[in-house]
């Protein structure tokens, strides 16, 4: 009986011994891999670069809530200087003042663009409003951040980049999710060649929006594109290009009582045979929502989470996962720290301040600008004549 027990512990501590040789093995023949790809996991260096001087004074014109939430806890963290502030509710600057701790609250925008301390105004008003005070800010040869949209109609965009371009005064428009963590780690990707060939692109999102945060916004006759999905489309131009055709199918949900879109279905079409798609939906009801985005290549895939659209505002990281033929077909994931509410929206005023260092075009010029705004009233006139519609045909 005793010999028998030996025996079959024998044969037992024989398999262990087995098993430990195979899996040290394994691990050797893992770590050899590993080994031969040092740099398989790029450096992703998202987070947006810093003027060499911090010390440009900036006034805020408009204090309402993305000025409060965003703006200026952004710009408190990047150390940017903030001089002054103005609204046409004076009350509202003077609370917005005294929060964020700004030395002075301005009496009107004229007042503001007297002061030579201020360099750089952002404008956060009403996209109908803005023309008025590009006009001012640029005569006062002030350099500018422009709220999205950049104009309500695309020939006022045009008049405000000419306006800025005869002042000789920096124009930029603060699309600011080209600095969220997944798009512009995806954008470092691509250029790094991860995904090969672009060959699709989406971004879908299905939330709960809460319009009586916006009431004016509710209340128009352009509402999820103008006003959200223009994210998206700048997003998109910015990774893959602009595209050739857009169709645009737009929507409301039973109940809802504004005239204006509040979901949307686009396509793009690109002459390389790359396609795009942008899903949004504000009226999901269910406890399901979802924000995603993925990109698709002949090399590679990379896909992820939108944070922010995850218990907006307050939401959470994004996540970004990617693999490539070029590395054998290995997943990685990406820690991602920022948020896009508020780190992303150092971005746009960053790339405003080293364009004027430098006396270059701000990524998010006026003029690049112009191009995402084509495609979204290409998207409205897809809309409203249920063709496809070349962004070219939008001109001023």
């Amino acid at each position: 009986m005793r010999t028998k027990n030996n025996k079959k512990f024998g044969s037992v501590r024989c398999l262990l011994l087995e098993f430990a040789f195979a899996q040290e093995e394994f691990t050797q023949t893992i770590m050899k891999k590993d080994s031969e790809l040092p740099d398989a996991f790029p450096h992703l260096d998202y987070k947006p670069k810093l003027p060499e001087s911090l010390d440009r004074g900036i006034g805020i014109i408009g204090a309402g809530g993305i000025v409060n939430y965003a703006h200026l806890p952004a710009y408190k963290k990047a150390g940017f200087k903030v001089v002054g502030v103005t609204d046409r509710n004076l009350e509202q600057a003077e609370r917005t003042a005294k929060e964020h701790g700004i030395a002075k609250v301005y009496a009107s925008v004229e007042e503001l663009l007297r002061q030579p301390e201020v360099e750089i105004v952002d404008i956060a008003v009403y996209p109908a409003e803005q023309v008025k005070i590009v006009e001012q800010a640029a005569a006062a040869g002030k350099h500018m951040l422009c709220q999205k949209p950049f104009a309500d109609e695309y020939s006022k965009a045009v008049r405000n980049v000419e306006v800025a371009e005869r002042a000789k005064v920096k124009i930029a428009v603060n699309q600011q999710m080209r600095w969220d963590a997944g798009i512009r780690s995806s954008r470092l990707l691509i250029d790094d060649g991860w995904l090969g060939t672009p060959t699709y692109g989406c971004i879908q999102v299905h939330c709960k929006t809460d319009w009586s945060l916006w009431p004016w916004i509710y209340q128009g006759k352009r509402l999820e594109i103008m006003f959200h999905s223009i994210h998206y489309i700048d997003s998109l131009r910015y990774l893959l290009g602009d595209p050739d055709y857009v169709f645009t199918s737009g929507s409301r949900a039973p109940g809802e009582t504004t005239q204006a879109e509040s979901k949307t279905l686009s396509t793009w079409e690109y002459k390389s045979g790359l396609q795009v798609l942008i899903d949004a939906c504000h009226s999901t009801w269910q406890d399901d929502p979802y924000a995603i985005f993925r990109f698709e290549g002949t090399e590679g895939v990379i896909k992820g989470t939108i944070g922010l659209m995850y218990n907006y505002p307050a939401g959470r990281p994004d996540t970004l996962e990617f693999m490539s033929k070029k590395n054998s077909g290995y997943w990685f994931s990406a820690r991602l720290e920022s948020m896009w509410i508020p780190d992303a929206f150092v971005g746009p005023m960053a790339s405003l301040m080293r364009s004027v260092e430098s006396d270059s075009e701000p990524e998010t010029s006026g003029l690049d600008n112009l191009r995402t705004l084509q495609i979204v009233f290409a998207e409205y006139r897809s809309m409203a004549e249920r063709r496809a519609v070349r962004p070219q045909e939008i001109s001023a």
